[in-house]
């Protein structure tokens, strides 16, 4: 919170002190949690860490909701708590009526909690303080996204470092480039930023993107979506370990860019065919959206609510299948994709051969029965709250476009849906018990679910 409070002191805005209220609050309250509770020379569990990082995301967006409540930027606490939840999940999706109206201070941190949630609030720590011992290992696999964590060096800690240090190089080089070769001021290039290395969504601008109305700001964003969608462990063996073959070769990487490319052309082609727009808008618009709603960013040109209906459904299946494990991106995730079309091929061969014996491989290497039973598993619970929270937001009156796209946009963590909830308009809105349910897709989502589930099985409080 001393980053947006002294941003905003420096301009002079009124907001600074309620940030440096807020950041006393929270370090008061971190300090007497700190005392009250017992030392302990074990290590984090397994349980404890699902624990711990659940509750940790609670407890930060609870904290973080202070300076929007204390600014009154919003009406209520519930709608900050929405916000903060939000920011810190990357998913985008906002309650904000206004957003250029805002002070520079709120929207700046409203941005920044999203480059903090992009990695990990969680892993952050883990990276920079040596206090959890063995047990980081199972706080970085709670929090990082994706079917199983990318592990490139022998240690955990180091692995998470060299994660943030990619992280936070890539975040310095589109701010550079947003900034001298785009010509964006200075905070906006900033906000951007935070926006799209962390595949969020949050923008300074009411209209998103198509607010500055710039082909160089749309490339830029969108060469940086496309690297925030692709796993980071990629990214290390390419960059650090120099084995671009590692990365070229990667099936998932193969998949995702596939994916990307025909989703664009199809989605330009059927802008071109039924609304008449030119190939080079389509193509700019299509291929602009198809990466912001795959990588979950939440990014917008245009209103893509008003495209035909080939269009919107195909961004709504982007939504579904999301990026790459161990991005910085959301949803399903293609390495899960990958493995179910196997598995689906494989379970067509027995149909006619039970005999045969058809390993699921993904590359070189052979996943073993309890990986694929994983990847099963989580999507059947995936698509489970999907539909359990689905028929919530539909029994409070929503139309189903409505309803079926908040769910999507937020357990996938995409931020803006379709309907009353389109890329132009807001979830401000919705009842309060919509809220709620929508909160808790945030969160389940950003944390893969199984971490959130599990703490609610009354097993997991026996279990020893």
């Amino acid at each position: 919170m001393l980053f947006p409070m002294g941003w905003s002191y420096y301009y002079g805005e009124t907001v600074s002190q309620f940030f440096a209220i807020s950041a006393g609050i929270t370090a008061f309250s971190g300090l007497l949690l700190w005392r009250l509770t017992p030392g302990s020379e074990g290590r984090f569990s397994r349980r404890e860490a699902l624990l711990f990082v659940t509750l940790g995301w609670i407890l930060s967006s609870a904290f973080s909701a202070i300076p929007y409540q204390m600014a009154g930027t919003f009406t209520g606490y519930l709608d900050a708590y929405f916000e903060a939840m939000s920011g810190y999940t990357t998913t985008g999706a906002t309650i904000l009526t206004s957003i250029e109206s805002q002070p520079m201070g709120i929207i700046l941190w409203r941005n920044f909690t999203q480059w903090l949630g992009g990695m990990g609030i969680i892993t952050l720590f883990v990276a920079l303080f040596p206090l959890f011992g063995m047990g980081a290992a199972h706080l970085v696999e709670a929090e990082i996204p994706g079917p199983q964590a990318e592990k490139v060096t022998a240690r955990i800690q180091d692995t998470v470092k060299s994660l943030w240090y990619l992280y936070v190089s890539f975040s310095v080089v589109e701010y550079l480039l947003l900034w001298q070769a785009a010509k964006l001021s200075a905070f906006d290039a900033m906000t951007v930023t935070f926006g799209t290395m962390p595949t969020g969504g949050f923008a300074a601008k009411n209209l998103s993107i198509g607010a500055y109305d710039s082909i160089m700001v749309e490339i830029i964003v969108i060469v940086f979506m496309v690297i925030a969608g692709i796993n980071f462990g990629l990214h290390y063996l390419l960059l650090r370990k120099r084995a671009p073959v590692r990365l070229l070769g990667n099936p998932e990487f193969k998949l995702y860019i596939g994916l990307l490319s025909g989703a664009s052309i199809l989605i330009a082609l059927n802008l071109v065919s039924v609304l008449g727009m030119s190939i080079g808008n389509a193509f700019r618009h299509g291929t602009f959206q198809a990466v912001s709603i795959m990588t979950t960013t939440g990014f917008s040109t245009v209103d893509f609510n008003s495209w035909p209906s080939f269009a919107k459904g195909a961004l709504l299946i982007l939504m579904i299948v999301g990026a790459s494990a161990g991005s910085t991106g959301g949803a399903l995730k293609v390495s899960r994709i990958l493995v179910l079309l196997k598995y689906t091929y494989r379970r067509i061969v027995k149909a006619f051969n039970p005999q045969a014996v058809i390993p699921i491989k993904v590359g070189d290497r052979v996943l073993s029965e309890q990986v694929i039973s994983g990847v099963i598993g989580m999507t059947i619970l995936y698509f489970t709250t999907m539909i359990i929270a689905f028929l919530i937001m539909s029994s409070l009156g929503l139309d189903e476009m409505t309803a079926l796209s908040s769910v999507i946009a937020t357990i996938g963590n995409v931020g803006p849906g379709l309907g009353m909830v389109g890329p132009v308009l807001n979830y401000g809105f919705i009842p309060a018990v919509g809220k709620i349910t929508l909160i808790f897709c945030m969160l389940a989502g950003r944390l893969e679910l199984l971490t959130v589930f599990a703490i609610f099985a009354p097993s997991f409080w026996k279990w020893r």
